[in-house]
């Protein structure tokens, strides 16, 4: 990528989110009579799933336990503390912490599932043995239980973390989740692996995951059939598992040796004849990724190879950038690339970094239905880019599906989803428009299960989420399917900016986003001066 078209993108960070809506509004075109029949038809597939099929684990789960309940909180926040726990004491004392407070007898019955009904009964006995605040004889013996049954509940714990786990886990190995994937394969369905893990620590971290990588790439190399790439299983990588410091600040480093880890994966994805994927990061590795990926695009040895394929996340504002990047980079080396387009995952995390480190924007929209427009915008620019990008569209919400169907018209794209949610939506679309439909499954070991859960109940968890909506009768089809277009106004209360994070106490002190070109541009051009000035020390 050319430093000009680097600066560009990241002078597309922080925008102003009202102009941007405005200017993305026009991009996706659409009439009020496009939007009425869009919503209707959003409303028709809310009906179609709530009457035909049986919602899935994960709907009925967030139904009862979303993120707007202290319940669903806790037990989100048990999950994603379980990463860091050493040792069996510390569990124990994190599991009194987290369920002993609360009020699970409130959920008990009201779920369709008998699994979350179940696990209901259990958090609530378990609650009761740690509650043992009550004075007299009962406490005596209450504390005597929770001494005895602790690691009972440590185990039942751990034993609903793997039940969460086979439900959104495909297999423990490659070979487990190829398997398992045959029965849907024959329906129609195919699949893009991603092999669990988050980033590498170390560079044997680094090592490992990419040997993880090519053993997945050969043994998903046998399911490759077709000589359309598009009807075979593909893999999902991330370059933060390719190297200990994949940042800005280690540019050279991260040029020199990932883009060497991420050709030789490519190559090899080329061979078998399947699509391999970056998948999108958080937003200051966004200009990094771009030059990463230009680095191997260019590769000789991968032209009349179409399978090579990016996550651009609709959260973010530089994504319509960040697509008509990727489109001339294809232009320019002749390629052809698939474009997966998603809502995002890391949102929680980029609001409250800009947040602390003072920015006076945020890199990613702070409203809901902003990036809903987003991601209808972006698809109809995809939608117009097929001579050169095959779109892949990411979601699980009927409106969003209902916009896609409606503009595609014979534009080739295909549907994806998370193995594990939304399987009744794509179920109903597949049947009615015979359209294509990826599921992407996470392959690996429990252990590595909870950071990948704990950022689908993040995404998913709050009350206005499709996933959570789904499943309750008392919401309205129409309300579920709502026009993004026309829910948009401004914020009642606006997310504060890094500067207003502590008021009305103090100003948060000025940050500097040092992975942001225009920023380290005004760093040099501030300290250019001092390079050759001569400066005299002398007593006063």
């Amino acid at each position: 990528m050319t430093p000009p078209l680097r600066t560009r993108i990241d002078s597309g960070k922080y925008q102003d989110e009202a102009a941007l809506i405005a200017a993305l509004t026009k991009t996706a075109a659409l009439t009020p009579e496009d939007r009425s029949a869009i919503s209707a038809a959003g409303a028709n597939l809310v009906r179609a799933i709530r009457s035909q099929s049986a919602p899935g684990l994960m709907e009925v789960f967030l139904a009862e336990y979303g993120l707007s309940t202290d319940e669903g909180i806790a037990l989100m926040c048990l999950a994603e503390a379980l990463l860091r726990v050493p040792d069996a004491d510390t569990i124990d004392a994190l599991i009194e912490d987290k369920i002993a407070p609360s009020d699970w007898a409130k959920h008990l019955g009201h779920s369709a599932s008998p699994l979350v009904n179940a696990s209901t009964w259990a958090l609530m006995l378990t609650g009761r043995v740690l509650d043992d605040d009550r004075p007299g004889p009962a406490h005596a013996l209450r504390a005597a239980i929770k001494r005895l049954g602790e690691p009972v509940i440590r185990t039942a714990v751990g034993r609903a973390m793997r039940e969460m786990g086979r439900q959104f886990v495909l297999g423990e190995t490659i070979g487990a989740a190829m398997k398992r994937a045959a029965w849907m394969e024959a329906k129609g369905y195919t699949y893009s692996y991603d092999m669990l893990g988050e980033a590498a620590r170390t560079e044997a971290d680094a090592a490992r995951y990419h040997l993880s990588y090519s053993r997945a790439i050969s043994a998903i190399a046998e399911a490759c059939n077709s000589a359309d790439i598009r009807e075979n299983p593909g893999i999902s990588v991330k370059l933060s598992a390719l190297h200990p410091r994949y940042e800005v600040a280690q540019e050279a480093r991260v040029m020199a040796d990932l883009v060497p880890r991420l050709r030789a994966l490519a190559l090899l994805a080329k061979s078998a004849g399947m699509g391999l994927n970056v998948d999108a990061e958080e937003a200051d590795r966004l200009a990094l990724s771009l030059e990463v990926i230009e680095a191997v695009l260019a590769e000789p040895a991968l032209a009349g190879w179409d399978g090579f394929g990016v996550v651009v996340q609709a959260y973010g504002p530089r994504a319509g950038l960040v697509i008509d990047t990727l489109y001339d980079m294809a232009s320019r080396h002749d390629r052809k690339l698939m474009v997966r387009l998603v809502k995002g995952a890391y949102w929680d995390t980029e609001i409250k970094r800009a947040q602390v480190m003072g920015m006076e924007g945020f890199p990613v929209f702070t409203r809901k239905t902003a990036t809903d427009i987003s991601y209808i915008a972006n698809a109809r620019k995809l939608l117009g880019l097929t001579d050169r990008i095959y779109p892949q569209f990411a979601t699980h919400n009927a409106h969003t599906v209902s916009a896609i169907l409606h503009m595609a018209e014979d534009q080739p794209f295909e549907f994806q989803r998370l193995h594990g949610m939304g399987e009744a939506l794509h179920q109903i679309v597949k049947a009615r428009h015979a359209s294509r439909c990826r599921i992407y499954a996470p392959v690996g070991a429990h252990r590595d299960l909870l950071a990948y859960l704990v950022r689908r109940l993040l995404e998913n968890g709050a009350n206005s989420s499709f996933v959570n909506q789904i499943v309750d009768d008392s919401v309205p089809p129409e309300t579920v399917a709502a026009d993004p277009f026309a829910a948009l106004a401004p914020a009642e209360t606006p997310l504060p900016a890094g500067s207003e994070l502590f008021l009305p106490e103090r100003i948060n002190s000025k940050g500097f986003d040092l992975t942001h070109a225009p920023t380290l541009a005004a760093i040099d051009a501030a300290r250019a001066p001092f390079r050759s000035h001569a400066w005299q020390a002398a007593p006063l």
